[in-house]
């Protein structure tokens, strides 16, 4: 297979010709594509404000969200959407006037921030506001009101600040999430999550899936609704991807875990398709203009459906969303984007064995540009811990025992030389608490990380903590048919398990705890949840060692 440059300037330039006409239709043998890339500023009168009195149904049937905390300052996000299900969601094409509030206590008598935000047509009336002037390190309530209509109270906090050293008062509590399919099972998982206590939650991607729901929302075999027609075909257009973004928005555990922690979030491939890899559509080693307007339609409805910040709007088909946090100097958390710049899959994007195409050292996975500032940061870095939330397998994970294995082209085992390039350029910069958090494979992995995976006597320098799906992929079972063959052939594998459910971690100066959490079944409501495993890893001393 052909290794092209992921999208060429000529490409993105072509996406963006198309963005600057409002609302474009490209009629192809794939597909309509309908989408703007051109957003309003802040404030714009690209549309007639109306009186919020009009609004005669709850404006706010997706929840409310808070997002990428800082020591003075959070995201705090909501979409007025009465009529969810529609793709105008059940409001004209108006500016309407929404006021937010942001208090110390639940009950807002000591509200300390309000303000007022205009939810415009262009972002599909989602509000983003960002609320700067607070203290570190504090905990706060927030919540959105228009015309008589008042949200749900949503529960944020601030990070500690960048001085702050690393004390037990400063410890950080947080959780990893990923892969929630809505057609395959219940958000059970989140409702357990929105009761613990954590500071942050962590999602490492495939937020939504792009594939058909059914009129029964597939294994949920719902007998008291019908979901519309709109869903039952993958999503494609903008409109295509906004409706996803209602349907799973309307989840009611979901939208609990959303009111109850702030998040962190990145994507994987399915918020657009399956297995793409940069400028790629799944299976194809061409880059295509077409492709390019379906991610740009793609990256937007994210943006517009996710507490990110102003940086992270997308300009047509490219969106930064690679960016850094620190919890005081406990953790520097490094967010990274595997799927926009990476280079295609080597030998197809399934399981092969690995040979001189996917060894070949100009590979990346990350793109020069992020990796020279993952690796510049790690060298600024003065953090007890170094985390990176990303998404595919990074550690070795090879499909059989012996000589003759296979691994995962998709995964961090499909582009060897762009690990180990990072791996060396942690070793450079001293860093002796790696910690990678990993999604997208809807099991659960706990990992040492090794200098060199092809030798087993290797040092460790990491840990990897891979969460499993909340729903992707059904109810799972404890132990996977190829359980024994992967703890064999991967000797630096600790931990495997197919259930569903999120991984806790808590993070001190001395060690981090990580807990496997699972549920029973996602197929049908309801259910407990228990700590399935869990392990520590002392600071100084990587490797994971059972709880």
């Amino acid at each position: 297979m052909t290794h092209k440059a992921q999208h060429s300037p000529e490409l993105r330039a072509a996406a963006r010709h198309f963005g600057r006409r409002r609302f474009l239709t490209v009629t192809s043998a794939a597909a309509a594509l309908a989408f703007a890339t051109n957003l309003p500023a802040a404030g714009a009168a690209s549309a007639t404000e109306r009186d919020a009195a009009q609004i005669t149904e709850n404006p706010f049937t997706l929840g409310v969200a808070s997002g990428d905390p800082l020591p003075a300052s959070v995201l705090l996000w909501t979409r007025l959407a009465p009529v969810p299900y529609q793709p105008d969601g059940g409001l004209p094409a108006a500016r309407f006037a929404v006021r937010w509030e942001l208090a110390d206590d639940e009950s807002f008598r000591r509200v300390v921030r309000r303000g007022v935000a205009t939810a415009h047509p262009e972002f599909h009336h989602t509000v983003h506001v960002e609320v700067g002037h607070l203290l570190p390190g504090r905990v706060y309530y927030y919540r959105f009101r228009v015309g008589a209509w008042t949200s749900e109270t949503g529960r944020t906090r601030t990070a500690p600040g960048r001085g702050e050293p690393a004390t037990p008062s400063s410890a950080l509590t947080f959780a990893a999430v990923s892969c929630q399919r809505y057609d395959q099972g219940y958000y059970t998982a989140y409702r357990h999550l929105a009761g613990e206590d954590v500071d942050v939650v962590l999602h490492l991607g495939d937020y939504l899936y792009e594939y058909a729901v059914n009129s029964a929302g597939g294994a949920r075999a719902y007998t008291d609704r019908v979901l519309p027609d709109s869903f039952n075909h993958e999503t494609v257009t903008l409109e295509d991807y906004r409706l996803r973004y209602s349907l799973h928005k309307t989840d009611p555990d979901l939208m609990a875990a959303h009111a109850a922690h702030p998040f962190v979030l990145t994507w994987d491939d399915h918020e657009t398709e399956n297995n793409y890899a940069g400028g790629f559509p799944d299976g194809s080693d061409e880059p295509s203009e077409e492709f390019l307007l379906r991610r740009a339609a793609a990256y937007r409805a994210y943006w517009e459906h996710q507490p990110l910040r102003r940086p992270q709007r997308p300009d047509g088909p490219d969106m930064k969303l690679y960016r850094r946090f620190h919890w005081g100097r406990l953790a520097q958390f490094d967010i990274l984007d595997t799927r926009q710049y990476r280079s295609n899959q080597a030998q197809g994007d399934g399981w092969q064995i690995p040979g001189p195409e996917s060894a070949d050292p100009s590979r990346t996975m990350t793109g020069a540009t992020q990796e020279r500032w993952l690796l510049d940061g790690w060298a600024r870095s003065n953090a007890v811990w170094n985390v990176v939330p990303q998404q595919v397998t990074f550690s070795q994970r090879r499909n059989a025992v012996g000589e003759v294995y296979k691994v995962s082209m998709d995964s961090w085992d499909g582009y060897p030389a762009s690990r180990e390039r990072i791996l060396a350029g942690a070793e450079a910069a001293g860093i002796e608490n790696l910690m990678v958090l990993t999604g997208d494979v809807h099991v659960g992995y706990a990992f040492d990380i090794k200098r060199d995976f092809d030798d087993r006597a290797s040092r460790t320098v990491g840990t990897e903590l891979v969460a499993t799906s909340i729903s992707s992929g059904g109810n799972g079972s404890d132990r996977p048919a190829n359980w024994d063959t992967y703890m064999t052939a991967n000797p630096h594998l600790r931990f495997y398990n197919g259930r569903r459910g999120y991984v806790k971690v808590a993070l001190a100066e001395e060690e981090a705890r990580a807990d496997f959490k699972a549920v029973p079944y996602v197929t049908t409501q309801g259910g407990g949840i228990s700590t399935v495993a869990s392990f520590v890893t002392e600071a100084g001393s990587p490797g994971l060692e059972p709880a």
